[in-house]
């Protein structure tokens, strides 16, 4: 049995797409999956699952679409791979860090190496980000509502789906999944 994070894109923002994390848990619970639980409204979805990850994003991403009526990207970690998220940040080593204002943009898949460079042009003043695989680190001082490296930015330059989360959320799915992983009691 596996321990998935999933993170769903676009959904509840500005009063679009909007997706109740109670239906949202139900639905995966429909499909199957087990100790489903969600976190805050953005689509974060930690669950456990005997299927192999492959075909799941697109299995969750139909059902999805099914049951709301509108396309919604899915992007999915393992605890592991969330940790590596973790250790990796470039910008935890700064001094002065404000932990606050760092964010991670999560890929589908590892965008190329020219369009990195591209999007790299783009990088003036205090706002920075560094992509590693298949995240983008952001450093965001002014934070993540005034800054020209959104998701939408993310998307267009480096040619993959992506879907942004900040640092705090990005902790608090690694602590549930490390704590699903723990067997339930009997």
């Amino acid at each position: 049995m596996g321990v998935i994070i999933s993170m769903l894109r676009g959904i509840n923002v500005s009063g679009q797409k909007k997706v109740p994390m109670k239906e949202l848990k139900a639905l995966y619970e429909e499909l199957g999956f087990t100790r489903v639980s969600t976190y805050i409204q953005s689509g974060n979805v930690v669950f456990e699952t005997r299927e192999k990850t492959d075909g799941l994003v697109r299995k969750i991403e139909n059902a999805l679409h099914a049951h709301f009526g509108f396309e919604v990207s899915v992007i999915h970690r393992t605890p592991e791979e969330l940790a590596t998220v973790l250790e990796n940040n470039p910008f935890l080593k700064e001094k002065d860090l404000q932990a606050d204002k760092l964010y991670v943009s999560f890929l589908a898949e590892t965008p190329g190496a020219e369009h990195i460079e591209k999007a790299r042009a783009y990088q003036t003043g205090a706002d920075r980000f560094e992509v590693s695989g298949r995240e983008t680190y952001l450093y965001l001082p002014d934070g993540y509502g005034r800054t020209k490296f959104h998701n939408n930015f993310m998307e267009g330059k480096l040619k993959v789906t992506a879907t942004t989360r900040n640092w705090k959320t990005v902790n608090e799915l690694y602590t549930m999944a490390r704590n699903l992983q723990t067997p339930p009691a009997p």
